[in-house]
């Protein structure tokens, strides 16, 4: 089959890779028919998360039809010819984290579980196409792949929604509605999120459907905030204006309730010597993060307010605003996504128009253009947001 898969910091490649096969009686394979880019696969591929290795396929954001089924997943569970999405955590269902419904912390699905508790003194669950930190599965950036668990991940659709309208269920929607959800929104609330790409897209629409009286998107690039306005959100441009300032003056002195990080690890900053502080202790692995968002939206963020954070981070910080979070009476809520506790909710949601997930796609390619995608979305070149990919 072909697969896009890891050649390389800065490097991918759509390869002829063998078929996946059944491996375990609650596995199925799923013939993908649509898959897309993450933002956090461009971590993988500049190369700020280890244990990559050369021909590893990408992509955690797919679904497809049922084409084999395990023995041991229930005939009144899944079927061939059944159309699903797959959740990009690999859970088991029975484990205490998923019993909790921490699906993302699942203790049983990942095989390298001794290499992530060397990172983060815990074991993190299975996931598709990101490392062998997670398991080292292949991805679903392909035209197959196994599914592990199948009897936990997979949501059925069963609907004639488009595989556009159901495709982000697998990641990004319920990414962005988990960060609205830890914030606990009132209705008085101004809600503030770092980064207009996708994830904080979904962040914004999901504050909103939860009842913020205001949404604001902070972003540099007038694409991404364009859409943000037209989706009803106030844009502020962190290259224009300095942020804490332009939030003082949208609040009335007071800073944002709530503010969501949705943008992570390689966040970039509107003054140029901090920005260049961080890239260039980031490029000698003095740290792995660069985290002007984070620190940005705890100093900005309203005294007992509340600071969500749903992008992605891989291991130290520098001049984390330990002061501010502790003597501000701040609460820091975070986590990769649950995805399967959002699924079915969201998809009620999209059913009921509250959500419209399509609205973030600005680029579909065929899977052998998948070099081209990542470019021009790293680059943000041709007003890129989302690539969806078409094996």
């Amino acid at each position: 089959m072909r697969a896009n898969t890891w050649a390389g910091r800065n490097k991918v490649e759509v390869r002829d890779v063998p078929d996946p096969k059944i491996l375990n009686g609650r596995d199925v394979i799923v013939r993908i028919t649509s898959t897309a880019i993450c933002g956090s696969d461009l971590h993988l591929v500049d190369g700020y998360v280890p244990t990559m290795q050369d021909g590893d396929v990408l992509g955690h954001e797919f679904m497809g039809e049922v084409v084999e089924v395990g023995p041991d997943v229930a005939p009144d569970w899944l079927h061939v010819g059944d159309r699903v999405v797959v959740p990009f955590p690999i859970s088991c269902g029975a484990c205490a984290a998923c019993s909790a419904e921490l699906y993302s912390c699942c203790e049983n699905s990942n095989p390298n579980a001794g290499i992530a508790e060397k990172m983060f003194g815990h074991p993190l669950a299975g996931i598709f196409g990101y490392s062998h930190l997670t398991g080292g599965f292949a991805g679903g950036q392909a035209q197959y792949a196994r599914v592990p668990f199948a009897d936990v991940g997979p949501l059925k659709i069963e609907s004639d929604l488009t595989d556009e309208q159901v495709l982000f269920l697998s990641d990004i929607l319920p990414t962005g509605y988990m960060g609205a959800e830890m914030c606990d929104i009132q209705p008085s609330d101004v809600v503030a999120v770092w980064g207009a790409g996708p994830v904080g897209q979904f962040a914004m629409d999901s504050a909103r459907v939860l009842g913020a009286a205001r949404v604001i998107a902070i972003d540099k690039e007038p694409y991404r905030l364009q859409m943000a306005e037209q989706a009803g959100h106030i844009p502020v441009n962190f290259d224009e204006v300095d942020v804490r300032s332009r939030l003082l003056e949208l609040t009335g002195g007071r800073g944002p309730d709530k503010c969501i990080d949705a943008v992570g690890l390689e966040a970039t900053h509107g003054s140029a010597h901090v920005a260049a502080y961080d890239r260039i202790k980031q490029a000698v692995r003095s740290e792995t993060e660069r985290p002007h968002a984070l620190r940005q939206a705890i100093m900005s963020c309203r005294s007992g307010g509340v600071v969500s954070v749903v992008g992605v981070y891989g291991g130290l910080l520098d001049k984390f605003p330990a002061g501010a979070w502790m003597n501000r009476s701040l609460t820091l809520r975070t986590g990769q996504c649950h995805v399967q506790r959002y699924m079915k909710p969201l998809l009620e949601r999209i059913e009921r128009g509250e959500i419209d997930p399509t609205r973030i796609i600005t680029h579909t390619l065929p899977l052998d253009e998948a070099p081209h995608g990542y470019e021009i979305f790293k680059n943000k070149q041709e007003n890129c947001e989302k690539v969806v990919l078409k094996p």
